[in-house]
């Protein structure tokens, strides 16, 4: 029998997941999984329980909460034999919308179910995972605007997060309008790029902006490599037209945005930057090492997650 925990946040997404958790459990034991529950107290707290289950040797640890959550989870269980599952019960989901997974709310108060039913038997996969300064990603790691902005937003009370796309974009505009952008200097591989920008953003997956835009159409979750977004400009009618452009997809051949595919990086500035990890705030500072480490996650992969593949294989 295989053995699971679900492990969730109760301070994610717009309604509190608790009361809902049990009812994963029916589909699971119906696979033939026998299941944990435990429940998170903070980030650090995810990702040490998710470090304590590889340990234990759990089969997999499913991730119950947003991107954050997904993302502290993800750190715990790196390098290791335990997978993780993503049932999405967020504010923003935008790692199980790249999957073709529906998030749990008050409309589909039954999308924890049917996920779990998605998983319950889908196949096991490697993806690679993104080292910041040492610390895991597995969506992004950004400095600029959206580390700013994150930064003011983060942590906020339930009922904001019933408005968190037009509070997130009109936190942006504030920002923007009173912070000018940053000298950065940028080293891809062997490329350097020097340059003033609003954004500079390494990402793993395809989309950005809270899943509704495309950034990187051409990413794969498993090739090694992951993509930097530098985005120039100093105003607010810069950063409006990026955010037009990234929904448009017209940032792809705007010579306003570029883009630096790399295995390492590092970034650097004169002066001290803010820095998101998968949707959360971090320490910044004026430096920030990026690697990648190829497929070092095991990841239980929904139907539509192998389109994300280049190399379909367990």
């Amino acid at each position: 029998m295989r053995k699971g925990l679900l492990l969730y946040n109760p301070a994610a997404g717009r309604v509190s997941v608790r009361t809902f958790v049990r009812g994963i459990i029916r589909p699971l034991k119906a696979a033939g999984w026998h299941v944990d529950i435990a429940e998170t107290l903070s980030g650090s707290h995810a990702t040490q329980v998710a470090r304590h289950a590889a340990d234990e040797k759990y089969d997999a640890v499913f991730a119950i909460g947003g991107d954050g959550t997904v993302g502290q989870v993800a750190s715990g269980l790196i390098n290791s034999e335990t997978a993780l599952g993503v049932l999405p019960a967020g504010t923003m989901n935008v790692w199980a919308m790249e999957l073709g997974q529906r998030t749990f709310d008050l409309l589909h108060n039954r999308a924890l179910q049917q996920n779990a039913r998605l998983l319950a038997d889908a196949p096991v996969y490697r993806v690679d995972v993104g080292l910041c300064n040492g610390h895991a990603f597995l969506l992004w790691a950004g400095v600029g605007i959206d580390a700013i902005t994150i930064r003011a937003l983060e942590p906020r009370p339930r009922l904001a997060k019933y408005v968190s796309v037009p509070q997130y974009f009109a936190a942006t505009v504030w920002n923007v309008a009173i912070w000018h952008g940053m000298d950065l200097r940028v080293w891809a591989d062997d490329q350097r790029v020097d340059g003033h920008y609003l954004l500079a953003v390494a990402t793993n997956i395809r989309r950005y902006v809270g899943g509704m835009a495309v950034l990187s159409p051409n990413a794969y979750l498993d090739d090694g490599e992951m993509d930097i977004w530098l985005m120039s400009g100093n105003n607010i009618a810069d950063a409006l037209r990026h955010f037009f452009d990234l929904l448009a997809g017209r940032h792809l051949t705007s010579d306003q945005a570029r883009c630096l595919s790399f295995r390492s990086a590092r970034i650097e500035s004169d002066t001290a930057f803010s820095l998101q990890m998968d949707g959360e705030p971090m320490l910044g500072g004026r430096q920030v090492e990026l690697k990648i480490e190829k497929q070092a996650l095991k990841v239980i992969m929904p139907p539509k997650g192998l389109e994300l593949l280049k190399e379909k294989r367990s």
